[in-house]
């Protein structure tokens, strides 16, 4: 069911002259130079209402020197530069941005780019429409592959967890980074045309708790339950509780990993053998193992040292073997929220997307913000 936007909603709105929601991605940081480059490329302030001046060659080379910008061995006024491509010499500073890809450093994208020094090096970041943004997140998110409701359900749960994040962080010089730390983004190379459909069908739409977007935590497979928030982020939340989930019969949700007493030693600092898991969430997930030496370690440690990759989920038992230990689990991920390869079970099943967010956003409305 819609309801009336909240007030909270509105504030994140873009300026009614761009009329389009934006966000600020940090795609990348570089050393004191990088590479500009788009067809009709310009360069202006750091500002919605900029006057982008054109560079004829469409290329521009940012250097950072003696803690100042240049661009193209040109001096540049204030601490950060911002580069449009698409410019005519028709455009004013109203024009919206998205319109022609540009290349900044490694990484295509659409919208704008912003130079700005950081440390010792340069900062890049992506000025982009978000509903450009998610075409490229769910590219790099989820398998194109998977049926179409299980991609609008992650393009609303993508968009509302952008939008928290712009909120969180409003006023800093970027909202999101660009990998699993936030959503990952992967540029132009990543949207598909599926993704576009996805996007599109649902544009503006948004989850909600108490009318403010809801934290929507997403992972590639929860192994038969979703995880609370509590337990697997420290984040409790109404929303955020254990599901059922029709993943844990698939195939997908299975994995295994062994590791040799010298790996184990080396990334946790001690000795392994003897080591056993002696607590648990109520979802079986490990939250502390023990030593034989009596010495015990909590399981996102645990799982940040051995490696995300190997150590899929805290969903494991763990046996002794000859020389080292085998890993046997279940999911791929924290756990809480929309479970990826749940959506696509759920939606082989007949299921629409607004079911499966439903299911495992518990108590959250959706809302159409614009």
């Amino acid at each position: 069911m819609l309801r009336p936007v909240a007030l909270l909603l509105l504030l994140l709105a873009a300026p009614r002259s761009l009329a389009v929601e934006t966000l600020r991605i940090a795609i990348e940081d570089t050393g004191g130079e990088v590479r500009i480059s788009g067809r009709g490329l310009g360069f202006g302030a750091d500002s919605e209402e900029a006057t982008f001046v054109a560079i004829p060659s469409d290329v521009a080379v940012v250097r950072r020197k003696a803690g100042k910008l240049e661009v193209n061995g040109a001096p540049v006024l204030g601490d950060s530069v911002r580069f449009r491509a698409g410019l005519s010499s028709t455009e004013d500073a109203g024009s919206s941005p998205g319109e022609q890809p540009i290349k900044a450093g490694g990484t295509q994208v659409r919208g704008d780019v912003v130079v700005r020094p950081l440390r010792e090096g340069l900062q890049l970041i992506n000025v982009i429409p978000l509903e450009d943004y998610l075409a490229a997140v769910l590219g790099s998110e989820m398998p194109v592959s998977f049926p179409l409701e299980a991609l609008k359900a992650q393009a609303v749960a993508a968009r509302t967890y952008a939008l928290q994040k712009k909120l969180e962080s409003y006023s800093n010089a970027f909202h999101l980074g660009s990998s699993v730390l936030h959503q990952v983004y992967g540029g132009v190379n990543r949207e598909d045309p599926r993704t576009r459909t996805a996007v599109d069908a649902t544009r503006g739409l948004v989850l909600t708790y108490e009318l403010a977007p809801i934290e929507a935590y997403f992972h590639a497979s929860c192994g038969g339950r979703t995880e609370s928030g509590q337990d697997a982020l420290h984040r409790d939340l109404p929303y955020l509780q254990p599901v059922d989930c029709p993943c844990g019969r698939l195939p997908a949700s299975r994995w295994s990993a062994s590791m040799s007493d010298a790996e184990i030693k080396s990334a946790l600092k001690r000795p392994a053998q003897g080591m056993k898991v002696t607590a648990r969430t109520s979802t079986r997930r490990v939250t502390r193992v023990t030593m034989g030496d009596g010495s015990s370690l909590d399981g996102v440690e645990l799982r940040r040292r051995l490696g995300y990759t190997r150590l899929k989920s805290l969903d494991f038992e763990v046996e002794r073997v000859e020389h080292g230990y085998m890993f046997t689990g279940r999911g791929y991920g924290h756990g809480a929220g929309l479970c990826q390869w749940g959506a696509k079970a759920l939606a082989d099943k007949g299921k629409g997307y607004v079911d499966i967010l439903t299911h495992y956003y518990p108590g959250a409305e959706l809302q159409q913000l614009y």
